[in-house]
């Protein structure tokens, strides 16, 4: 009788090698199959001993390279076949990572696992951003959202209830739907001067931050020609990136990098 594995569904973080946890990278150099998304960083997948399995599940906007479904399969096949199993996704697996999902796919079929907190794109991003979450005397709360929506469907939140000037928004994949998030915030009430930010490969070399006020950032971003994935933070909080951003200019990184390395094994 085939003795079945184990599975670590692992959060990866934003990108930075060197915000994994360390119990992220001791699984990593343990696994005997790594399964990873397209939001998990170059750098994050040298850390992966050689002769580890690797199988790329990556998904994209409009881009379903393995759905869902199969990407469940998959994990419980290689756990049933006895490996110890790594899922390794970007940011953290139980925040906009579908890790709840596969969760009860694994315990559906008895397949014990385990769920390993990773950073989240909104922490990682919004801090390398110089952008702090919350701030006394500027808001009350975060709110993090979803840009879109399952099967393609219409974008249909209660705007009424996300257009409130104390508390923070965070947008996880909202890039595409960008310029109909900030229309109908603005309508549902949300002033049109609002702070605003869109953040592309947060907390990584390739970091590039844009600027502008609700009203005005689509237009920034398509200027900018920012691509997915983008974190985007809706709120006064924003206005602090200004001073406390140490990367400054662009923010992609270019001052204070001269001493970035790649975080490697033989260091850890």
């Amino acid at each position: 009788m085939t003795t079945k594995g184990f599975v670590s569904l692992v959060g990866s973080g934003p990108g930075d090698p060197e915000l994994l946890t360390v119990k992220a990278l001791r699984l990593l150099q343990h696994a005997d199959v790594v399964v990873f998304d397209r939001l998990v960083s170059a750098d994050i997948l040298a850390l992966i001993p050689h002769g580890v399995s690797q199988i790329t599940v990556g998904k994209s906007p409009g881009n379903h390279c393995v759905p869902q479904d199969q990407i469940n399969k998959i994990i419980v096949s290689l756990a049933l076949s006895g490996r110890r199993v790594v899922r390794l996704k970007g940011g953290d697996p139980y925040i906009f990572g579908r890790g709840g999902e596969e969760a009860l796919e694994l315990r559906q079929h008895g397949i014990p696992f385990e769920v390993v907190p990773g950073v989240t794109a909104a922490a990682g991003c919004s801090s390398y951003a110089g952008i702090p979450l919350t701030h006394r005397g500027l808001n009350h709360g975060v709110r993090f959202i979803t840009g879109h929506s399952q099967n393609d469907e219409t974008l249909a939140p209660d705007w009424s209830k996300l257009a409130d000037p104390d508390c923070t928004l965070v947008i996880y994949m909202g890039l595409a739907n960008l310029q109909t998030i900030c229309t109908e915030l603005i309508h549902a009430g949300l002033s049109a001067s609002t702070p605003a930010a869109a953040i592309h490969g947060g907390s990584t070399p390739r970091q590039h931050k844009v600027i502008a006020t609700l009203a005005d950032l689509a237009d920034a971003v398509a200027r900018a020609d920012l691509q997915s994935p983008v974190t985007t933070i809706i709120g006064d909080v924003v206005t602090l990136s200004a001073q406390l951003d140490r990367f400054q200019g662009d923010s992609r990184l270019a001052e204070g990098v001269a001493d970035y390395e790649p975080f490697s094994l033989a260091r850890a």
